[in-house]
């Protein structure tokens, strides 16, 4: 999978799922700080990776992403 298609995906569920606003979705946005990404968002966004993307979201494995580029990152990582 090509990264522009991950980063399309990616921002298409910030958007829909989580409604976060398109302005704030950046390569160096911190999910917590800069997009509001709590706990129970990240529930949800492991339920989305596993039907987008096809494979489930390991907790320990996401301890050092950060930003949306890092998560990016990380999914491209599990599907290449």
């Amino acid at each position: 999978m090509e990264r522009s298609e991950i980063e399309e995906k990616v921002r298409e569920f910030l958007i829909e799922d989580l409604e976060i606003e398109e302005e704030n979705i950046k390569p160096e946005a911190l999910l917590k700080d800069d997009l509001g990404i709590d706990s129970l968002d990240f529930v949800d966004i492991v339920v989305i990776v596993e039907r987008k993307f096809g494979f489930k979201i390991k907790t320990e494995e996401m301890a050092s992403v950060k930003t949306l580029a890092d998560f990016c990152d990380y999914i491209q990582s599990k599907v290449a």
